[in-house]
Parts: structure tokens; sequence; C-alpha cells
């Protein structure tokens, strides 16, 4: 019966829950969390349902991003000094934050190439 209730706990504890909260969503006791928590094939689960859960919330930030940018270059152009310079500031500090993700994903595709090379 327990095994059936595995992928509750997975999807809890990947968002965050604690290990309580996942077993009370599985429907299992905290001692079978915590055996299955002891499982290596159970923690990788876990990581692998939370990196999807972070792909897919990325995905809708950036479909939601040319919404956003819209707005703030729309912002630009108001009225109120105010909202210009927050627009302003806003876009600039999203553009500082995306050159450097893009430059750290570029170093570490360049490391792990490198490393893949050497075996």
């Amino acid at each position: 019966m327990t095994s059936r209730n595995r992928p509750a706990a997975v999807l809890a504890l990947a968002q965050g829950r604690t290990n309580g909260q996942a077993a009370k969503a599985a429907g299992v006791s905290a001692r079978t969390i915590l055996r299955w928590v002891d499982d290596p094939a159970f923690r990788q689960e876990v990581d692998d349902t939370r990196t999807e859960l972070l792909r897919l919330a990325v995905g809708r930030l950036a479909a939601a991003s040319t919404k956003a940018v819209d707005a703030l270059v729309d912002a630009l152009d108001s009225e109120r000094g105010q909202a210009r310079v927050q627009a302003a500031r806003t876009l600039l500090d999203a553009c500082l934050s995306l050159r450097e993700s893009l430059d750290l994903e570029q170093r570490l595709a360049t490391l792990e190439a490198d490393e893949e090379s050497r075996r």
C-alpha cells in the first residue's frame, strides 16, 4: 500500500514541505517518510521532481516576462517621474541580472565541456 503513496510524498517534499506534511499528504506515517528519505533513489526522485517544478515555473515566468517588460516600457512614458524612474531602474536591474545569468551559464557550459573532453 505505501509504495502507491510515494508519488504524493515525493511531490510534497519537492515542494518544500516538511517530512510530517509529506507523511500527511501521502497518508503514511512519519516513520515511513524517514525510511523513504534514507533511500538514495527516493531522494533522487524528489530532486528530479523539484527540478521539473522549477523548470515549469521558469517557463511560466518566461512567458509572462514579455508582458512585464511591456508594462515597464509603458511606465517609462508615464507622466509621473517617480514611475518612470522606478521602471527604468527595474529594467536596468533585470538586464544586468539576465546578463550575469547568461554569462554564468556560458562559463559553466564551457567548464562542463572541458571536463567532458578530459574524460
